[in-house]
């Protein structure tokens, strides 16, 4: 093509891209063949990238580019293939632009978008911030997936194209927030009252925690053979955004790991490689301050700090509304900064908010790093970039390394205050701007012990007596969790009973289902248990709940009403609300038992089922358990409720004494994550939900038949 022609059409290329048409008209569907062919150009007049996919029996993708800009490449299509939905779907949301799709209910995470100011950020520091090989890296990712949508134009509904670099990073910032907490302080800022005094003391309350996840390493010396053994666990919904998503990633730049990300994500979040691995849980620190500003009478606009007027930074937050399902509408809500953050105005104060990571965007080049690293030390360097704002590691490797640490970016703070507290707006010196280093977390290398496990609980309880961090040491400033999960006290009591583990032991810790009598929980089950019968259901109920021995296997038919006593305190210590009344408590499980079973002494496998649609299987497990699983009922009219969270993707590894590595691994459902019609929709449900593992093929010579194996490019 003549290059002033080729140019002319990258122009006109570049117009259609912004016309960004929703409609399902003819036209519109001309127009998006039009933009598919654009995006094929506009990607060709930048760099050309080329990877290979080899989809095994199961159709995991193990997928191979020469560099690591090329793997990235076939990394986004090979997600478009499995779940390209997802990914159209969620960008609106990381974009601000959520309510022009799906109307008013969005608008809400389009302000807070905006009001964050995240594309700002983007725009003022992705090219200063960011390597140039991770924009590299990044462009090759997104242009995986506009190659994708523009050989497939039929699975484009929403006009969300072209994908952008940006758009990975915008993801990143908004996803972490969310699993480190950052909703809860601002949901309380918009109470009605406030709800927190301003700090006078240093007294620091139990942080609570989110669903959950676990990790867990042994070293050689508390294993059977001298074997270092690794679980990888990490809990997440089961379908959706941040649903796992398994891939196995190759380079010849030397890259080699697999693992678990979610759509759209260009890096693992979890995995291993021949050397090593690592697995991730919440954890959720205090990581949000909330100062309350000092605003002048006479101008609400203005604030004061250390004894002069500051004016508010005002900026227009336009959001995009989609009304009656086809109308676009535009509304003009006011944002403001001062130097603190972001400022909400309320009927009880005006507020600045400072958070973990705020105006971070370079997770991606963490989440990268970790995944290049080639040794502890690697690994280690790559966790001491700080910028991931939140995260326990678990970590172990061939040469019998193992590790914690309570990773966040946390704060610096002035001494002396209660910072889980608002905060005076009107003291500079209050206004932190560093992060205690790596090194000033809680963390354990090596313990005496020979263990680490993490499952959301105090840092200070990861392992045995003797060989945990030592609560003292570290700032009382930063809020340190210090709730334990009932997965934490029964993975140490397992832990601790066995001095020699075995891959088999090893896989049935992983797997166990019971509740420990240690567990803060039982004392609610107890004093429910020990109520007299006032009649012949409440003999029956009680009879059931005496007679538990505190495990969910599938035959059990007790679990059903003693999981929904013990749900019912999980919820309101998580809510910080006081527990229900113990009666009132008997009376709403048995009524929620017999609702759904028709009994109150069902087979727990008959009242809890995993699959998808009408294929479902009977599950052992259920809420905090080893076996995590959080099940709903879907349809009023099912028998039965069905796991939507917790265990997903899991990996048990072993690496021997004479450096033989094995890797058991399974996922939910399959690698097909939006296709009901793919035969790997749902071809491993039924054993994950009977707890058989398989070798997931990232040894070649484990691998299962290749079903497919192409090239694809831009």
């Amino acid at each position: 093509m003549i290059p002033a022609l080729r140019a002319m059409t990258t122009r006109l290329c570049a117009l259609v891209c912004a016309r960004r048409v929703r409609s399902v008209s003819p036209y519109s569907r001309v127009l998006r063949s039009v933009l598919g062919g654009c995006l094929l150009l506009m990607a060709s007049a930048s760099q050309a990238w080329q990877a290979s996919i080899e989809r095994d029996a199961l159709g995991v993708p193990h997928i191979f580019g020469e560099t690591d800009a090329d793997m990235a490449f076939g990394l986004a299509w090979a997600q478009a293939e499995d779940g390209w939905e997802i990914l159209e779907e969620t960008l609106p949301y990381y974009r601000g632009e959520a309510a022009r799709y799906f109307g008013r209910e969005a608008a809400v995470t389009d302000y807070l978008i905006k009001w964050l100011g995240f594309w700002d950020v983007i725009a003022r520091d992705y090219e200063r911030a960011l390597k140039p090989a991770t924009r590299t890296y990044l462009d090759a990712f997104a242009a995986g997936f506009n190659a994708f949508a523009a050989q497939h134009p039929e699975r484009v509904n929403l006009d969300v194209l072209p994908v952008t670099s940006q758009d990975v990073i915008a993801a990143h910032m908004f996803r972490h927030l969310l699993f480190y907490g950052f909703e809860q302080p601002i949901t309380a800022l918009r109470a009605e009252t406030r709800q927190f005094e301003i700090s006078d003391a240093p007294e620091l309350p139990n942080t609570a925690i989110t669903l959950g996840s676990n990790a867990t390493a042994i070293a050689p010396s508390r294993s059977r053979d001298g074997s270092t053994l690794l679980m990888i666990n990490s809990h997440q919904p089961l379908t959706g955004p941040v649903s796992w998503y398994e891939a196995h990633l190759q380079s010849g730049e030397g890259l080699n790991v697999m693992g678990g990300l979610f759509i759209g994500a260009p890096a693992l979040g979890v995995g291993f490689s021949k050397h090593h691995g690592w697995g991730a849980t919440v954890n959720q620190p205090d990581l949000v301050d909330i100062f309350v500003l000092d605003i002048d009478p006479e101008d609400d606009n203005r604030y004061r700090v250390d004894g002069d007027w500051l004016a508010l930074e005002a900026f227009d937050i336009p959001i995009k509304v989609l009304l009656w399902g086809w109308l676009p509408w535009t509304v003009k809500e006011k944002g403001y900064r001062s130097i603190h953050g972001p400022v909400m105005k309320t009927d009880h104060g005006t507020y600045a908010v400072r958070y973990a990571g705020m105006d971070e965007i370079r997770q991606v080049e963490q989440w990268l790093a970790m995944s290049a690293a080639r040794s502890f030390e690697e690994w280690r360097a790559a966790l001491a970039l700080q910028h991931i704002a939140s995260f326990n590691f678990v970590y172990a490797n061939a040469d019998g390394v193992i590790h914690f640490v309570h990773n966040a970016m946390m704060p610096e703070r002035t001494k002396g205050w209660r910072w889980d507290q608002y905060l005076p707006g009107d003291r500079e010196d209050l206004i932190w701007d560093a992060y205690l280093p790596l090194e000033a977390l809680p963390s354990v290398t090596n313990p005496p012990s020979g263990f680490v496990h993490s499952a959301n609980q105090s840092p200070f309880q990861v392992s045995s007596e003797g060989s945990n961090p030592v609560i003292s040491e570290y700032p009382t400033e930063s809020g340190w969790p210090t709730r334990m999960t009932n997965r934490a006290v029964r993975g140490l009591e397992l832990l601790e009973a066995n001095t020699a583990i075995s891959m088999t032991d090893f896989s049935e810790i992983k797997h166990d289902n019971a509740y420990s009598p240690r567990y803060r929980g039982h004392a609610f089950l107890e004093a429910i248990a020990a109520l007299a019968p006032e009649n012949p259901d409440e003999t029956e109920a009680l009879a059931l709940i005496r007679g538990w021995d505190l495990h969910t296997d599938r035959d059990n038919r007790h679990a059903a009403l003693g999981v929904c006593i013990l749900l019912e305190e999980w919820q309101a210590e998580r809510a910080g609300s006081a527990l229900p009344d113990p009666r009132d408590t008997l009376h709403e499980c048995m009524d929620s038992v017999r609702a759904v079973a028709g009994r109150l002494d069902p087979e727990w496998g008959v009242i809890q089922q995993h699959g998808r649609g009408d294929r479902t299987w009977p599950a052992a497990g259920g809420p905090d358990t080893l076996r995590a699983m959080y099940a709903e009922q879907l349809d009023e009219d099912d028998p039965f409720v069905t796991v939507v969270a917790g265990d997903g993707l899991y990996y048990l590894i072993e690496w021997t004494a004479e450096g033989k590595q094995t890797i058991l691994g399974t996922h939910q459902y399959g690698s097909q994550m939006t296709d009901p019609a793919s035969p790997h929709y749902l071809d491993q449900a039924e054993d994950f939900a009977q707890e058989k593992m398989r070798s997931p093929g990232f040894h070649k010579e484990n691998r299962s038949p290749v079903s497919r194996r192409y090239e694809v490019s831009n």
